[in-house]
């Protein structure tokens, strides 16, 4: 928990007038094929102008599917089983969980009083309409607005939420923008008809931790600027303590402790809510920093003067054509028991660089060396199968759980593929080693003739480490195992890893832009920017006393949960030279 310090002074307190949104005892319901779903139960909360309420809680909490029942855009099986949702306005209150789904009333409240940014803004933005023609709708159908008066009020928007050279952007299409451009594009939209309530529903999860600052702190400023309440739902303990001045913490489709930030950070009552902050302040230390240090320990993997150019093609006249450089001239070296951590921004080339590690993306120059039991080995030189050999003592874990296991295959088929291809098992052998590597990352082993969908997105990677562990491999390169996870589930795996490791002296290239994952986990830490590596040194020096600019900016930008010292307000930003 947060070591206590003295509260700040008391803001004035908001009063009745200031309530814009009040949901009473909101119960949502879902029709399954043989069962109904209580997604929602005895919901009930107050949004305030000029506040920011955080919605927290895992995955599966009814935390999302109760801000979409705000505007009425649950599933077609889902209903709302009981409870008001009372939206006031000039001519009073409303509760939009009586209006009919089709009536214009609604519609006018959907992106009116009432704005949206999603999740994943990829999914949200049309990809063959330009970004501005998108906003422009949402002011022509909300403000009566002409053309013209659309397409300027438009360029404004994108200035407010920061994206530069409005006027040339305006004319682009979502996949010209990057990640943090397209979710300021998303506010933008949301902002359109001035709403009086904004709801952002997990608008940083996809985001890298400098992006994801800016954001955060551009909504922020913006919420306040413009007066609005706003419902932010996250996962994020660190999120809720820099932005929320009120939180309520669901379970299981129940809200089961509400009340101020310092409150609930300083005081929190609900078993629930103190294991998600005890997950969340567990990975601000460094568990490997009473461990030996590896460095002296002989060498698994070496890579020397790494680099990766992608040529991208021109016109049909060779014009316009260019190199993009994804990795350059990086080198470091892996040693046994270590786990030597790899952090930076979405397209700093940390991925491009694990994959090299692997040859399954091949190096423009440098070298690759592995230390086996057999002697050093060049990866860079091998066949094709000599390659199969070193992939059977150098194994990856997948970011995506979901994505990485095959959805007709049982856990058995999954976990034994490796031991089947490569020979080493069959029959009843192959089941019983099935049956340990199960146990050994602590799932049931009766459990493995089930299929992937009958387990949560913690135990789907539980069955991707033990698919890893099946060659008993030297070095694992895990990149952003962790990312999909809620936080309770990620330190779990993290603290599987470390007893694996230990267990079995693995050497772990460990892949992230997650720094607090990193603290806990590494021994070393490499960080990358623009492909190139900037820094490296203990985790703890990087993460308390990091020398370059840019390490400094993204140690700066990481979430402190602690909402009395908000890390991401007084950040360090970077200005690159070039």
């Amino acid at each position: 928990m947060p070591i206590a310090r003295d509260a700040p002074a008391e803001a004035a307190r908001p009063t009745e007038d200031d309530v814009v949104l009040r949901v009473e005892s909101l119960s949502l319901d879902f029709r399954l094929r043989n069962q109904v779903l209580h997604a929602a139960r005895d919901v009930s909360f107050e949004l305030r102008r000029g506040q920011t309420l955080c919605l927290v809680g895992e995955s599966g909490s009814g935390k999302s599917v109760t801000a979409r029942a705000l505007l009425r855009i649950i599933d077609r099986n889902g209903s709302i089983g009981g409870g008001r949702i009372l939206l006031r306005g000039d001519g009073g209150e409303v509760d939009i969980a009586r209006m009919p789904e089709r009536s214009r009333k609604l519609r006018a409240i959907r992106g009116g009083r009432i704005g949206l940014v999603f999740q994943e803004p990829m999914s949200s933005l049309s990809p063959v309409h330009t970004i501005g023609s998108q906003i422009v709708e949402a002011l022509r159908l909300h403000r009566r607005m002409s053309k013209a008066e659309a397409r300027a009020e438009t360029i404004e928007l994108l200035r407010q939420v920061e994206i530069p050279a409005p006027d040339e952007m305006v004319d682009r299409y979502t996949f010209e923008f990057s990640g943090g451009m397209r979710q300021r594009a998303m506010i933008a939209m949301a902002l359109a008809a001035n709403p009086d309530i904004l709801i952002a529903d997990e608008p940083t999860t996809a985001l890298d931790v400098t992006t994801q600052a800016e954001i955060l702190d551009l909504i922020k400023r913006l919420q306040v600027g413009r007066g609005m309440a706003m419902l932010l739902i996250t996962h994020d303990m660190g999120v809720v303590a820099e932005v929320a001045d009120r939180v309520a913490v669901m379970h299981y489709g129940r809200i089961v402790e509400a009340g101020g930030v310092d409150d609930i950070f300083y005081n929190a009552r609900h078993p629930y809510t103190r294991r998600l902050l005890d997950s969340t302040v567990k990975l601000e230390r460094d568990r490997r920093a009473s461990s030996v240090r590896p460095e002296t320990k002989p060498i698994l993997l070496s890579a020397r003067g790494l680099s990766k150019t992608y040529e991208l093609p021109g016109s049909w006249f060779g014009k316009g054509a260019r190199a993009i450089r994804a990795v350059e001239d990086v080198s470091f070296d892996l040693h046994a028991g270590e786990n030597f951590g790899i952090v930076g921004e979405s397209g700093s080339g940390k991925t491009t660089l694990g994959r090299m590690l692997l040859r399954t993306v091949e190096p423009t120059a440098g070298a690759v060396t592995f230390f086996g039991d057999e002697g050093s080995v060049d990866v860079t030189s091998l066949s094709k199968r000599e390659l199969k050999a070193f992939h059977r003592q150098v194994r990856f874990v997948f970011q995506d759980p979901f994505a990485s296991l095959n959805p007709r295959m049982t856990v058995r088929d999954i976990v034994g593929d490796p031991l089947y291809v490569s020979g080493r098992a069959r029959g009843g052998a192959l089941d019983r080693r099935v049956g340990e590597l199960l146990d050994l990352v602590g799932l049931d082993p009766a459990a493995r003739e089930r299929y992937p969908h009958a387990f949560s997105g913690g135990q789907r990677q539980r069955i991707g480490i033990a698919r890893a562990l099946a060659l008993d491999p030297k070095v694992i390169i895990a990149d952003e195992a962790t990312a999909a996870l809620d936080v309770s589930i990620r330190s779990q795996i993290l603290d599987l890893l470390l007893d694996i490791q230990e267990r079995l002296k693995l050497g772990f290239v460990f892949i992230s832009h997650d720094i607090s994952v990193v603290r806990y986990f590494c021994d070393r830490v490499a960080v990358m920017h623009r492909g190139r590596l900037v820094e490296i040194g203990s985790a703890e020096q990087i993460c308390t006393a990091p020398e370059q600019a840019y390490t400094k900016s993204l140690i700066s930008a990481v979430p402190n949960p602690d909402p009395r010292n908000k890390r991401m307000m007084h950040r360090t930003r970077f200005l690159p030279q070039d």
